[in-house]
């Protein structure tokens, strides 16, 4: 089950890097996976729904993958910045289907909840436990929300500036959040 799943969502990945997602039907997915209509229908929906499931298992992913930490140089994007502007722009095609305005709510609220967790975790330098509900930060939560306000309209622009950039244009209005954190310890 796992592994059609997995096979599903790889193949719905590629599909979506020559096609737009709107144009991508079930029969596409199916018959690139090698699996019949009924065994999609047996793990999803709709083609909507497998992206869904796509995107939250890779933010999960790229949450798990990206450092908890910034490098010395404080001019320097960290590298959780770059990670996941990178990330964005690999799969830009698949994050501005689900994440644009005929989007899905459930990636968008699962996007916002996990970030705001990791930058909560961060905040507090615990490891994140990605099935624990971290209590309300705001600083955390209104960092969440601005940095996926700020990748969904890059993303929505067509990622005019690469990873890196967007990492170093970021990252000061970050810091600047914090600097005038006065919960935040330190």
């Amino acid at each position: 089950m796992r592994r059609t799943q997995a096979a599903l969502r790889a193949t719905l990945i590629e599909l979506v890097q020559h096609r737009d997602l709107s144009r991508i039907s079930v029969a596409d997915v199916a018959e690139r996976a090698g699996i019949s209509r009924s065994t999609f229908y047996d793990h999803y929906r709709d083609v909507h729904e497998l992206a869904a499931s796509a995107c939250t298992v890779m933010i999960d992913e790229l949450i798990e993958a990206i450092p908890g930490r910034t490098p010395a140089p404080p001019d320097d994007p960290p590298d959780t910045l770059l990670t996941f502007f990178a990330h964005l722009a690999e799969h830009a095609s698949l994050y501005r289907s689900v994440l644009g305005p005929q989007g899905s709510a459930r990636v968008m609220d699962h996007v916002r909840h996990r970030a705001t967790a990791a930058v909560y975790a961060h905040r507090i330098g615990a490891v994140l436990d990605p099935s624990a509900d971290s209590p309300h930060d705001v600083p955390a939560a209104f960092t969440a929300g601005a940095l996926l306000s700020v990748a969904t309209d890059w993303l929505r622009r067509g990622c005019p500036c690469p990873p890196a950039e967007m990492a170093a244009r970021t990252l000061p209005l970050l810091l600047a959040l914090y600097r005038e954190d006065p919960g935040r310890d330190g």
